[in-house]
């Protein structure tokens, strides 16, 4: 079985919320998953994000892979260094590490339209 980390979307119509889940690859994105591992509001200012760093650290263990987007949150709020902070023995509190800011999104580029002679 492969079990892949990746969102599963919750919320409304235009509230969209997420859950980050560990779940069997061959499941539906909102279906069945086997445990619920964080969450994610988008829509928030600043966006939040949390996430059980001892269960996804079990779940990466086991050979789970993050989605694209879950890999992207994860370097975000600097997972792997809080990782490898605490197999050195470490714990959460003593690393103060905080996340890093949201990245800027660039301006999309107009097309100018065809000059017609």
């Amino acid at each position: 079985m492969s079990v892949t980390i990746r969102l599963t979307r919750t919320g409304t119509n235009n509230i969209a919320r997420y859950r980050l889940v560990a779940a069997d690859h061959r499941f539906k994105r909102d279906g069945r998953f086997l445990e619920m591992l964080g969450s994610y509001n988008p829509q928030a200012n600043p966006k939040e994000f949390s996430i059980k760093t001892e269960r996804v650290i079990h779940w990466l263990k086991q050979g789970a892979r993050p989605s694209e987007t879950v890999m992207n949150l994860l370097k975000q709020d600097r997972f792997f260094e809080k990782m490898e902070g605490l197999k050195k023995g470490l714990t959460l509190d003593s690393l103060n590490i905080t996340r890093k800011a949201e990245p800027k999104k660039k301006a999309k580029k107009v097309k100018k339209e065809a000059k017609k002679s």
